[in-house]
């Protein structure tokens, strides 16, 4: 650890970076780098798009589309209440372009009012699904931008270039940042909160507030990100207190230290409030569906947040959620419950090799390195505890409850550029070609993407399911091969997802509800249902041939 102590390069100074620190030089054009970014940027929209206008609706996003579309004509809080409004507002800014038909005397529950709006009310559900995963895409690229300037802090245009490119070539950041779903924005605002705590190290009367924004921003997006709240609390008290003048009191500089947690805390919970209130300003408040009694410590905690009952019943609906007993698959194993070591397990599977290597010597620099020290706890504590939190959690349904960590360790990673070896620059650069090779061979297909060394995406729904391989985002391509290859012949259909396959022109029965003797021709099964398959559609499958497979996320039978 000496020896790497002394040959780390000088972290480069900001406008609220570390004190001490020294300016890194630009190389002789300038206008490289910012070339560089828009490249980056650019070929991950090209992705991004693509895979939106290719993907028919996922499970969770008509929800979301629905949801917002609600908030936009009614102004009422209604569906859907165990997620906040801000990510749905965000997609509404899509829809609201849109202009879609709204039902106004539809009744139902949040799953039917997705359907109906896409395909029971005279809109056309490709272009409404287009616009809605937009503003989604744009956030997506936005974050990017945040990821570059704070590993460019840390290790100058280099290191920045690096951590942008990890971030830029991530299967599963393009996978979910192409979707109208709330995981990326979530993610992205606590990463944003923890960089301008970061800089609030020199300037924390303007960082501070500016942080407390974009930590509520993620709290009215997904509740998951709670669990972050005491890290950055004490991180905002860490900043306050490293701003310190030398000659100020001890005991001063700790109780603005204290003071500079509650801005933050105070912040924050006026950009919940205010997400609230955009949608609402009366916060009138009539769940659609049952809201779960919580009681002991969860119940208090519920009770104690300052957020509108909206929220609180929200997280109601969340902790019953915790109770149910959720299906899992990992590895070929069946199971209900959750196992903690299930997230790791998926982050191995579906993150590219060379980002694996260079997310834990961006770790290890980020510790080691002596000037790089300060920013470790920035860096790696908010990503362990949402993590840890994620891993308790009953739900195992893919990597995208974690896809913080692709974010935080892509900044850790360009902090391998701050350490002055020879031989660093050459080594890094190699991996991120690696994983940008690994990246552009799954294009289009980033959600069932899986690393070379567990074969490849078309080989992922071997081991996960759900979210990670399966989210029914392939109803259209599948559609496109029965009339490309299959025309006139009987189909049979088990498919998981939200989409009508009647809207797409397929047109099949149920295996399940005939005998089995019965079933002939075509039998396509979605792999998340092949995963968890049993009775009489697993006999089914076990009779029948493969023949041909869609998106890598659907197989096609012949019987």
């Amino acid at each position: 650890m000496m020896a790497l102590e002394q040959h780390s390069a000088p972290v480069p100074e900001t406008l609220c970076g570390p004190p001490g620190a020294r300016t890194a030089r630009w190389p002789a054009r300038r206008w490289v780098v910012p070339l560089l970014v828009l490249v980056l940027l650019g070929q991950m929209a090209v992705a991004m798009v693509t895979t939106a206008v290719q993907q028919t609706p996922t499970i969770d996003e008509p929800v979301y589309v629905g949801t917002a579309a609600e908030y936009l004509r009614e102004h009422r809080l209604r569906h859907n209440p165990e997620h906040p409004p801000l990510g749905k507002l965000v997609i509404g800014a899509g829809v609201a372009l849109a202009d879609p038909h709204v039902d106004r005397s539809f009744t139902g529950d949040q799953g039917r009012l997705g359907r109906h709006l896409l395909y029971e009310s005279g809109n056309d559900p490709w272009r409404l699904m287009l616009f809605a995963r937009l503003p989604v895409i744009v956030l997506t690229l936005g974050f990017g931008l945040v990821v570059f300037t704070f590993a460019r802090e840390l290790a100058g245009p280099v290191g920045g270039l690096a951590a942008l490119g990890l971030y830029a070539f991530s299967p599963d950041v393009i996978a979910h940042g192409s979707l109208a779903t709330l995981d990326v924005p979530a993610a992205g605002f606590v990463l944003t909160s923890v960089w301008l705590l970061w800089r609030a190290r020199r300037r924390p009367r303007l960082c501070v507030p500016l942080a407390g924004a974009a930590l509520g921003a993620a709290l009215a997006t997904r509740m998951s990100t709670l669990a972050a709240v005491p890290v950055l609390l004490a991180l905002t008290a860490l900043s306050v207190w490293s701003a310190r003048a030398p000659e100020e009191p001890r005991r001063r500089a700790l109780l603005r230290a204290v003071a500079g947690a509650g801005v933050l805390a105070l912040a924050a919970v006026a950009v919940v409030w205010a997400a609230y209130l955009v949608v609402d300003p009366r916060l009138r408040w009539a769940p659609e569906q049952p809201v779960p009694v919580v009681h002991g410590l969860r119940g208090l905690i519920v009770r104690l947040l300052p957020f509108p009952e909206a929220y609180r019943d929200g997280m109601r609906v969340q902790f019953g959620f915790e109770e149910y007993p959720w299906q899992g698959f990992l590895f070929g194993r069946l199971y209900t419950g959750s196992l903690w070591y299930y997230l790791p397990a998926a982050l191995l599977v579906k993150t590219p090799l060379g980002m694996l290597a260079l997310w834990a010597a961006g770790a290890l620099a980020s510790v080691a390195v002596r000037r790089l020290r300060p920013v470790a706890p920035y860096l790696l504590a908010p990503a362990a505890v949402l993590l840890a939190a994620a891993m308790l959690g009953s739900r195992d349904f893919g990597t995208r409850y974690a896809v913080f960590v692709p974010m935080f360790l892509a900044v850790a990673a360009g902090c391998v550029l701050a350490v002055r070896w020879r031989w660093a620059p050459v080594w890094a650069g190699a991996l991120v070609l690696f994983v940008a090779v690994s990246s552009l061979r799954t294009y289009p297909y980033y959600l069932p993407y899986s690393n070379e060394a567990f074969g490849g995406p078309e080989k992922t729904h071997l081991r996960l399911h759900d979210s990670n391989v399966d989210w029914g985002q392939d109803l259209g391509r599948l559609a496109d091969r029965l009339r490309e290859r299959y025309r006139g012949e009987r189909i049979w259909l088990v498919y998981k997802g939200s989409g009508v396959p009647s809207h797409y022109g397929i047109r099949a029965g149920d295996p399940r509800r005939v005998p089995v003797g019965e079933v002939r021709g075509l039998l396509v099964v979605s792999d998340s249902s092949v995963a968890k398959a049993t009775g009489r559609l697993a006999e089914l499958i076990d009779t029948s041939r493969p023949v041909d497979t869609v998106g890598h996320s659907i197989t096609i039978y012949r019987r």
